[in-house]
Order: C-alpha cells, then sequence, then structure tokens
C-alpha cells in the first residue's frame, strides 16, 4: 500500500511534469505566432514587389521594336548622308 508521504511525492512530480508541458505549450505558441507573423510579411512583401514587377513589364519597351526602330532610323541617316541631304 501507498503512504501518505509517496502520495505527496508523486502528485508534486505530476505538478512539476504539468507545469513544464504548460510552459513547453506556450513557448510553441509563441514560436509559432512569430512564425505566421513573418509569413504574413512575406507574402505582402512578395505581393508588393510582383505590382513593381508587372508595372515595370508594362512599361519596358520590346525587344525587336526597339531592334526595328533603330534599323529605320539608321536606314534614314544612310539615305540623308549619302545624298539626300545635300
Amino acid at each position: 500500500m501507498v503512504n501518505s508521504d509517496e502520495r505527496a511525492v508523486v502528485a508534486l512530480e505530476l505538478e512539476r511534469l504539468r507545469r513544464a508541458v504548460d510552459v513547453g505549450f506556450a513557448t510553441t505558441r509563441g514560436d509559432l505566432a512569430l512564425l505566421l507573423q513573418r509569413a504574413d510579411q512575406t507574402d505582402k512583401t512578395l505581393g508588393e514587389h510582383e505590382e513593381r514587377i508587372d508595372a515595370l513589364e508594362r512599361t519596358r519597351w520590346p525587344l525587336p521594336s526597339l531592334a526595328a526602330m533603330t534599323s529605320v532610323i539608321a536606314l534614314v541617316v544612310t539615305v540623308w548622308s549619302t545624298g539626300g541631304g545635300r
């Protein structure tokens, strides 16, 4: 049979274990909350970067158009310098 001293020791150890588990869960919850906040910030930053990239892509000149324009300007300058500009 178990005496009252042993019961008190077991109860004390169970309380310590419970406290340790509660602290562990609280720490884990805090870490998860921090990770969630960082993930939200990362998502927001990523969305802002995507918007900036989309804006840059809309305003850039396509390379084939730039090449065609350069060729036309070169042709005009050549024609002008060989006889049209005298």
